[in-house]
């Protein structure tokens, strides 16, 4: 039987107008079981907002992790995005690319910790994306590395122009990542070509760690979904929380 103090969740909704984007964006926050204003919070910024809340149940792993596994609270927000306009908003190729990044470190951050009390550090902080969204958090946090530290990659994205600008970095030992990709994705069709994201993802942990950075790299029988992605969660989230 599922426990019920798994399922009661905090979730709010929050709406913010983006000069960069020129466009509302929504984001959901989880708030975690015993919630007060008055302490101070890690945090989990999530791409992709609504698919980690609703497919990967990253608010009911994260209630699991907190009342059972004793992991110290954390805050989650959940950025949405339009999927129509996804690729050019998370691709370094895409045209809405250097908007995205800018309401996000710009925009988004300040108004998350104006609002909430979550903790201000980089170490305090985590990004997590899946494919096109594990590769967005590497370019923001390349971008804003006062900023973003630590990252969960489920099937990242890694196309050639990101690790051609992995590759122009000299030293990214401040970098640590949790990096995760499945077997049965050499052969994927995206919108932008049919990619081996097992490739992808080995040749990017390489140059990661040529560059100093810490990687965590795991390989696991798994499809480019949700279905293996949701598995996954929790121990990434341990990964930096637990």
């Amino acid at each position: 039987m599922t426990n019920e103090r798994l399922l009661k969740r905090t979730i709010v909704k929050e709406v913010i107008d983006s000069k960069f984007l020129q466009e509302p964006r929504t984001l959901r926050i989880y708030l975690p079981p015993g919630y007060n204003e008055i302490l101070s919070y890690p945090v989990v910024y999530c791409q992709d907002g609504e698919e980690f809340f609703n497919f990967g149940r990253i608010a009911t792993w994260a209630n699991q992790l907190i009342l059972e596994e004793g992991v110290e609270p954390f805050i989650i927000v959940g950025v949405e995005v339009n999927t129509k306009v996804r690729t050019e908003e998370y691709a370094p190729f895409g045209n809405r690319f250097d908007a995205y990044l800018s309401c996000f470190a710009e925009e988004i951050i300040p108004f998350v910790e104006q609002k909430y009390p979550v903790r201000k550090e980089p170490a305090e902080r985590v990004l997590a994306g899946d494919s096109l969204g594990g590769s967005v958090s590497v370019h923001l946090a390349l971008r804003y590395p006062h900023l973003f530290t630590r990252i969960i990659s489920l099937s990242g994205a890694y196309y050639e122009k990101t690790q051609n600008m992995i590759q122009e970095e000299r030293d990214l030992s401040w970098l640590n990542i949790y990096m995760i990709v499945g077997l049965q994705e050499d052969n994927y069709a995206t919108d932008t070509g049919v990619y081996n994201f097992v490739e992808l993802n080995r040749s990017t942990k390489a140059l990661l760690e040529e560059r100093g950075a810490t990687v965590s790299y795991l390989e696991k029988e798994g499809r480019h979904l949700w279905g293996f992605w949701q598995k996954e969660l929790p121990a990434a989230l341990m990964y930096f929380l637990g």
